[in-house]
């Protein structure tokens, strides 16, 4: 199976719409029925051997303990409650305001009932969930690539987090962006604008050197990994990337480090290249905010001073 497949915007546009909404409804009970944790760790859906999961939510004498997965082999979507209750139905042949409806009966039919704001979150239209016809294109073999393709990029960035010992968040697909990422933290915190929306307060409370994965957008029609420090010191996009192929665009008032996924898969050792890049992203940041980047190495996992000297 190829490690980094053709993913295309143009190709999956249309499915890549309709599901994301799917994941907007999902996510968005995760974000009513969970505990809240710093930087909203708490909110983002987490690759399986199958899919995706919520993981466990409610629970605690409020609500069943239960979770939602998309098994994005068979393309069903699973409810499971601690009790050994399960229901499922299929993802295929739904528009928005199908699978809208379907998901509350499920849920209702095993006496869970949250509530959420049902409308999209950032996607350029305001129709209601359960109003949505228009978002009706499922693609089974498009949407397991898609899975596909995140799960090597979680692996790859997980594999990128362990180098560092300092705080980190977990490597994890956001719903509301639809990218994948994951965050190191210099320790710093940081004075936010009162008047920022309060997503952006608490993601960009303390500083941060962050990392990931996105598939393209109206903006950006093109798949890539990319890195960003926020808040972004002088003259960030300054400072030197690897490989050749990476470069910095302006975004938003800022930079993102860039290196096209296209780029990536015609390259002999791509996992390498990517790295590559996350390293010399990463360096930039830290060379500019002061991070000591010896002190907070833990190459391979490892912080163990005496590992390998027995």
């Amino acid at each position: 199976m190829e490690l980094f497949p053709a993913m295309p915007l143009a190709e999956w546009a249309e499915a890549k719409e309709t599901f994301h909404r799917f994941a907007q409804i999902v996510g968005k009970i995760r974000l009513s029925a969970s505990n809240r944790r710093n930087h909203w760790w708490q909110v983002p859906f987490h690759p399986t051997g199958h899919g995706l999961t919520t993981r466990p939510m409610g629970g605690l004498g409020e609500q069943p303990l239960f979770s939602i997965d998309f098994d994005l082999i068979r393309h069903r979507l699973v409810v499971e409650v601690l009790d050994g209750r399960s229901a499922e139905f299929s993802l295929i042949g739904r528009s928005v305001a199908s699978f809208h409806e379907r998901l509350f009966e499920t849920l209702a039919g095993l006496g869970i009932r949250p509530e959420i704001w049902a409308v999209p979150f950032d996607l350029g239209d305001d129709t209601p969930f359960a109003e949505d016809t228009l978002h009706a294109r499922y693609d089974p073999m498009l949407i397991n690539r898609y899975w596909r393709i995140l799960s090597q990029v979680a692996q790859l960035l997980d594999r990128y987090a362990a180098d560092f010992a300092g705080k980190t968040s977990p490597v994890h697909h956001f719903w509301h962006t639809f990218d994948i990422a994951v965050t190191r933290f210099t320790g710093r915190v940081v004075r936010v604008s009162p008047d920022a929306d309060p997503v952006t307060r608490e993601a960009y409370s303390w500083e941060v050197i962050s990392s990931g994965f996105w598939f393209g957008d109206k903006e950006r029609p093109w798949p890539a990994f990319y890195s960003y420090t926020a808040p972004e010191p002088p003259g960030l996009e300054r400072e030197p990337l690897r490989p050749i192929e990476a470069e910095w665009l302006p975004a938003r008032g800022s930079h993102l480090a860039i290196l096209r996924y296209d780029d990536v898969r015609g390259m002999g050792d791509p996992v390498a290249a990517v790295l590559e890049f996350l390293d010399s992203a990463y360096e930039a940041g830290a060379k500019l905010t002061g991070v000591d980047m010896e002190v907070l190495a833990s190459p391979g996992g490892i912080t163990d001073p005496y590992y390998g000297k027995h």
